[in-house]
């Protein structure tokens, strides 16, 4: 089965931004991680990242019209993006929302998704063993 990874602003940064959040493990490290994570499910794992938030929709129709499940994690999109959210609510497989950090023990504006209510479920705080769990939530279903 495929599963898209997409990851919003600033993720291919990883490893030098804010390493005291984000850690030292870079962009090309995750692509691994989920690409290990996903051949031992049986996944065909596309990894993706992208600053443009039109771009992050039109990968969600995509998602949505090859029916293909999808880890996203939305970045700075996920606090204001309301057509990310509308693109997400189409899906049609699972989808689930993670984020590196917990968005909910940092500043209060990063309290609010706007992804949450229309994704499958939410996994947060956990560095990149957030994409594992996510992966292995996907597998479950």
């Amino acid at each position: 089965m495929r599963v898209l990874v997409l990851n919003g602003p600033n993720l291919r940064r990883l490893g030098t931004r804010e390493p005291s959040i984000y850690g030292a493990e870079t962009f090309d490290d995750l692509v691994k991680l989920c690409r290990k994570t996903g051949e031992e499910l049986g996944y065909d794992v596309e990894v993706r990242q992208t600053d443009d938030e039109a771009t992050m929709i039109g990968w969600l129709h995509e998602a949505a019209d090859g029916k293909i499940p999808v880890v996203l994690n939305p970045a700075a999109f996920t606090h204001y993006s309301y057509g990310l959210r509308d693109a997400a609510s189409q899906r049609t497989a699972p989808l689930i929302e993670v984020h590196i950090s917990n968005p909910h023990a940092r500043e209060e504006f990063r309290h609010t998704s706007v992804v949450s209510a229309v994704a499958t479920g939410t996994i947060a705080g956990f560095g990149m063993q957030s994409y594992v769990l996510a992966l292995r939530a996907l597998a479950a279903l």
